[in-house]
């Protein structure tokens, strides 16, 4: 467990560096992009802002954090608010990018044979979980199983056309119709009519706490 601990704490310090850096880079290309913007040298800006040429050479190539004093000096002599510094900053955000046909399969009740389940994409170390899916139904089935879980999911018909069941419900979808419902009541295809299907099945849940 104090390994786990160490590694996890190396992780954050890691990432930390790895976001602070980021914002030097940004903050670096703003500078020599306002500066080329006045047609002024590295030499001129320094004089005007008080600072001397090789610390601005270090903030334009993102080697310092400058400080706000020096980014207000920075911004007063470009004639831009400090804001605009940190418009090129965008913080590194959970990213998932999925090929054409390389979604993860995923064992679900009623995979299988001409039933296909394929995850899109999953969130990570957010308070809630989302679970996009791509449904793929090639050939007739006799029985579907019935799903029931917790959370609200959102349906986007794609392809093919299925009676669908919810609650006491069944409504028939086809390419472009969508179906949002309450997860917890029974739901699950109650007839295929037209094949092959496809749709986009998107789950939102609350995320269970270790």
């Amino acid at each position: 467990m104090p390994d786990t601990e160490f590694e996890h704490n190396q992780q954050n310090s890691n990432q930390e560096q790895h976001s602070v850096k980021a914002l030097q880079v940004a903050i670096g290309k703003q500078v020599r992009t306002h500066r080329k913007r006045l047609n002024m040298t590295v030499a001129m800006l320094a004089k005007q802002s008080q600072l001397s040429s090789g610390m601005l050479s270090k903030i334009e190539n993102g080697q310092t954090s400058p400080s706000l004093a020096t980014l207000t000096s920075l911004a007063n002599a470009l004639h831009v608010p400090v804001t605009s510094f940190f418009r090129s900053y965008e913080e590194q955000r959970d990213v998932t990018f999925i090929k054409a046909g390389e979604g993860l399969p995923i064992e679900r009740r009623g995979s299988g044979a001409g039933h296909q389940y394929q995850l899109l994409g999953h969130t990570i170390g957010k308070p809630y979980v989302i679970e996009p899916y791509l449904i793929t139904i090639s050939d007739q089935s006799e029985v579907f199983p019935v799903f029931q879980h917790a959370g609200m999911e959102f349906i986007y018909m794609l392809e093919g056309r299925v009676s669908y069941r919810h609650a006491n419900k069944i409504y028939t979808l086809e390419p472009g119709d969508t179906l949002f419902f309450d997860a917890e009541s029974s739901h699950g295809p109650d007839e295929i009519e037209k094949l092959p299907c496809r749709y986009l099945s998107i789950i939102i849940s609350e995320a269970i706490s270790g």
